[in-house]
């Protein structure tokens, strides 16, 4: 983790302004096409759901503005970010978060993350996320071809973890399309970062 200089960022203007208002927070939704990714996959035997978090979660760790986040008066930059992802088991009736590292794989990761969902017994294990804000939140609706989405979020403009959340994939001229709605810090992200950050997403799942 590293602490930023804000007298002498490049960014200090745009976060300065941001920073004052009340509600910082925008999302942008979109479509992407997750059809050779969803073939493969397939292939590998890996589920959707956690092979979906590594992919969201390792293309976003490219991405510098995405990784800011504020700690009182200061700015700080982190070397890398974590999933912590909303699992609903067939068996249960409410869903749980599940917060675990990132790995480098994505094999390795889908096994480590399907363990940990099944194996937790607790909706929320705040231990797992006290005095942490190297994640990024995310969630599925696998139910709903969403048009747009908004996501929860306590009215503390300082928070600048991202929200992440795909709904269900559909068809469209013989491609399979999946609604994607991202969250995100103004004061950090600006609308030509989500772009390059949704540009890269469809590079990733047309060349997985």
């Amino acid at each position: 983790m590293k602490i930023i200089d804000i007298d002498h960022w490049d960014r200090r203007e745009h976060y300065l302004f941001f920073r004052r208002m009340d509600y910082p927070h925008y999302h942008i939704g979109t479509d992407l096409d997750i059809t050779y990714f969803k073939a493969r996959i397939k292939e590998q035997g890996l589920p959707f759901s956690f092979a979906m978090t590594y992919a969201v979660t390792s293309v976003m760790n490219k991405f510098e503005p995405f990784r800011y986040r504020i700690h009182g008066n200061d700015v700080v930059l982190h070397d890398k970010l974590h999933p912590s992802f909303a699992y609903l088991a067939p068996d249960r009736k409410y869903f749980k978060m599940v917060t675990m590292n990132l790995t480098d794989d994505i094999s390795e990761f889908s096994v480590k993350a399907r363990k940990k969902a099944l194996e937790q017994e607790k909706y929320f294990v705040f231990e797992d996320v006290q005095g942490r804000d190297d994640l990024i939140y995310i969630s599925s609706i696998p139910q709903v071809s969403f048009t747009h989405l908004s996501h929860t979020i306590s009215f503390n403009k300082n928070d600048a973890v991202p929200r992440l959340s795909w709904g269900k994939y559909f068809s469209r001229e013989e491609r399979i399309m999946l609604p994607f709605n991202i969250q995100a810090h103004h004061a950090f992200v600006d609308g030509d970062h989500m772009g390059i950050y949704i540009d890269a997403l469809q590079e990733y799942f047309d060349s997985y």
